[in-house]
């Protein structure tokens, strides 16, 4: 079940009805296209009734809606309209859940009852939010706004054409029997060596630094037509990835395109390819690009091209005409006028598509998300080599958005061990779309390469992960000297920095009455964290605080002093493929019925223990969590080792 203040939903019992191979195109057609409607349906639907059912106060209260804020124009980012939104009432805002790159709904009453207008969160503090609008509205200064999460149609739109593009055959997908599993032998046919449309193929060497299992991922990834990576957490699943792109980026048979299902990881592809000196560009909006990247993005890359003078020129004459134009009588005059203003508006587009061209010409990678290598700027260009980074993250309608352009050789790299596609209709993920393609193909029969050396944790806290969730396959690339427990802690055992502090404080709903919250555990949570910032030895930015539901964000948030509040504090789905050096996990669930909720997904479970480079405090309550399989073996593997924290409880 979908459990109610949970940043995704739970995904533990999802009942696959999707096959793990297809006999026809129209099958597969046919299962997904089903899939993907119910998704958007439901969220529509959710939002609506949200905004129907549920008054300002729990909207507020929940993070979705913010009310009675001012706006006023604060600059421009590539062309785009930046207006910055505070309260009314001045101050800071309470606790919500709108982040960088997110859609939103801006409204004076209520996006229901009128036309909102659709912006993206540019950045975020505590007193104001900065969205990304094409212009801003008329009369925005005057009176109050309010600003709501909206839906991703667009996702839809792409993803529904990449499906359609699978079913019509037209040659566009050569890999399209491998993937659908239509062949004989989808192993063997994966190994195969790709067949590039005949360019010939060049010998690579890879370059150094790569550890033996890495490299022998990076050679199957580029000698073979599929190849899928499993790199479970800390094995360096993005360095191998950015590795993989700059060998096949000096065999030049093309751009590249190298995808992720978030912002944050395609950044983090872009970021390990500029620092290698691969010519890559970033496709998308510059706004949900980190900052420091945002001059590889097309936008920067069109403003410093040379034709970018001339573009600017074209369009201020056009303007200059247009006011011309506003100021004429009728008649032949103003006929010709606006004939030449449409001949101007032509040019404007004519040089904008060859300053993209050639952009894309001379780049070796474009990076994108998923969802975004479906925008029309690539329409009628092919990709014959795709490169899926945490590929585990995505639906398969989504990855199925970059393939379908002509993609001859795919890696996909990701852990379906961890997280699996966050899904929002409770129908679509007991449908399937909550399994990935990765862990479909794996279904088929193809064995994915492990990288089995983690460079993150101490070696104590990868233990129990290792022999938990992937049968003790894992090395420990570092030592425990150099990843020292941190001072302001006291550890029941130094050499092994972790800790579970057994709080047997009663779960809560929490005020808005959609999510859940545990205030012992926060208190607790929170006393621990001003220990460790007393101990002087980590700094604020080197500590996370994770929990599985949205409303002990804000529980914890609102006991945590002011000092403290740059302190990131979120849920486990949104700490994916992050790390800190301490992480303190809240599990929140206690009570009579020893219900541990969606805490009994064993990928929730690799992820909260799985985060941490020095040192992992986990406070929850014993007596619920061993109701669950994963987490009773947690608990004894604690207290074999006596991690046990009675000592702050003061019942040592």
């Amino acid at each position: 079940m979908i459990e109610a203040g949970c940043d995704g939903p739970s995904v533990a019992k999802s009942r696959v009805t999707v096959s793990s191979r297809f006999k026809r195109s129209q099958d597969y057609h046919e299962a997904y296209l089903r899939l993907i409607r119910w998704e958007l349906e439901d969220e529509l639907a959710m939002t609506e009734k949200r905004l129907k059912d549920w008054p300002d106060k729990k909207l507020e209260a929940n993070g979705i809606a913010l009310f009675g804020l001012v706006a006023k124009t604060d600059g421009w980012l590539f062309g785009q309209r930046i207006v910055k939104l505070r309260p009314k009432s001045g101050g800071s805002f309470g606790s919500h859940r709108f982040r960088q790159g997110d859609i939103v709904m801006l409204s004076r009453s209520n996006p229901l009852k009128e036309k909102p207008i659709e912006a993206i969160v540019s950045d975020r503090s505590r007193g104001a939010i900065r969205v990304v609008l094409p212009e801003a509205p008329s009369g925005l200064r005057g009176g109050t706004w309010r600003m709501d999460r909206g839906a991703n149609r667009v996702a839809f739109d792409r993803m529904r054409d990449a499906l359609n593009m699978i079913f019509e055959e037209d040659g566009g997908v050569p890999l399209r029997d491998l993937l659908l599993g239509m062949v004989h032998d989808p192993s063997g046919t994966a190994s195969l060596i790709p067949e590039m449309g005949g360019v010939r193929s060049q010998n690579t060497t890879l370059a150094s630094g790569l550890n033996r299992a890495q490299r022998e991922a990076s050679e199957h990834a580029i000698h073979s037509r599929l190849t899928l990576i499993q790199g479970p957490p800390g094995t360096g699943k993005t360095y191998t990835a950015v590795r993989v792109l700059e060998a096949w980026a000096k065999q030049d048979y093309g751009t590249i395109l190298a995808v992720a299902d978030s912002n944050v990881a395609v950044d983090n592809l872009l970021e390990g390819l500029l620092e290698l000196g691969v010519r890559a560009v970033r496709l998308g909006q510059p706004v949900k690009v980190r900052e420091n990247l945002r001059k590889a993005t097309m936008d920067a890359q069109m403003e410093i091209h040379e034709l970018n003078r001339e573009l600017v020129e074209e369009i201020e004459r056009n303007e200059k005409l247009a006011r011309r134009i506003k100021g004429m009588r009728g008649g032949k005059e103003k006929g010709l006028a606006h004939r030449d203003l449409s001949r101007g508006w032509k040019q404007v587009r004519r040089i904008e598509r060859e300053i993209r061209d050639d952009i894309l010409d001379r780049c070796q990678v474009l990076c994108c998300t998923c969802i975004g290598s479906g925008h029309d700027l690539l329409d009628g260009r092919r990709f014959s080599r795709v490169l899926i980074d945490e590929a585990t993250q995505a639906t398969e309608p989504a990855s199925l958005v970059p393939l379908v352009r002509g993609s001859r050789q795919i890696v996909l790299i990701g852990d379906h061990k961890q997280l699996p596609p966050t899904v929002i209709s409770k129908r679509a993920e007991d449908g399937g779309l909550s399994k990935s393609l990765f862990e479909r193909l794996i279904d088929m029969g193809i064995e994915p390469k492990l990288l089995n050396t983690q460079y993150r944790m101490h070696p104590s806290i990868s233990e129990f992960p290792n022999a938990h969730f992937y049968q003790g396959m894992l090395e420990d690339g570092v030592s425990a000297e150099e990843r020292e427990a941190p001072v302001g802690m006291l550890w029941p055992d130094w050499e092994s920095p972790m800790a579970f502090v057994p709080v047997d404080g009663d779960e809560v709903i929490s005020p808005d009455g959609a999510s859940k919250e545990n205030p012992a555990e926060a208190s607790w949570t929170v006393k621990i964290l001003i220990g460790l910032v007393d101990g002087g030895e980590v700094d604020l930015s080197d500590i996370g605080i994770v929990t599985p539901y949205a409303g002990q964000v804000r529980a914890i948030r609102d006991m945590m002093p002011e000092s403290l509040q740059s302190v990131e504090v979120r849920t486990v789905d949104g700490y994916q493929g992050r790390e800190k050096d301490v992480i303190i996990f809240s599990c929140v669930r206690s009570n009579k019925q020893g219900n541990v909720g969606f805490l009994s997904d064993p990928r929730r479970l690799n992820v909260a223990l799985t985060r941490s480079r020095r040192g992992l405090v986990v406070v929850g309550d014993p007596e619920t969590l061993r109701n669950d399989e994963s987490w009773a073996s947690w608990i004894e593997h604690i207290r074999n080792r006596k991690l046990e924290a009675w000592h702050l409880l003061g019942t040592a």
